[in-house]
């Protein structure tokens, strides 16, 4: 069995670094935690430090691509979520690898910008 040195070997992250994946305020997270009943981030009790797992993650993508990258509402958002979870997730993944598609190719002209 080959070893996958791809795979993330970090299970959560701090609200700190979530919001700096998604270039959000940390009061945001706290506010869609309240407004989308599946997003529960695990807390420690010592010091209530919020960590997120990889799917609280993949929640979050979701829910920061139809506010944030579409414009949806918080109630639409939600609404689509409850009618199509399944569909707005595929959306998702696929406006992300469009998103990372346009990036290469901008870099790739730039490269070629350069030659001339």
């Amino acid at each position: 069995m080959a070893l996958n040195l791809n795979k993330n070997l970090k299970l959560y992250y701090s609200i700190k670094e979530v919001a700096e994946m998604f270039g959000l305020n940390e009061s945001t997270l706290r506010y869609w935690e309240t407004e989308f009943p599946y997003l529960k981030p695990k807390t420690i009790t010592t010091n209530k430090v919020r960590q997120y797992s990889e799917k609280d993650i993949e929640q979050i993508r979701l829910i920061h691509n139809l506010v944030k990258v579409r414009g949806f509402k918080l109630a639409a958002a939600k609404k689509m979520i409850n009618a199509n979870r399944d569909g707005a997730d595929r959306r998702a993944e696929v406006l992300e690898r469009l998103m990372g598609v346009r990036d290469d190719l901008q870099a790739l002209k730039h490269q070629l910008d350069g030659l001339q």
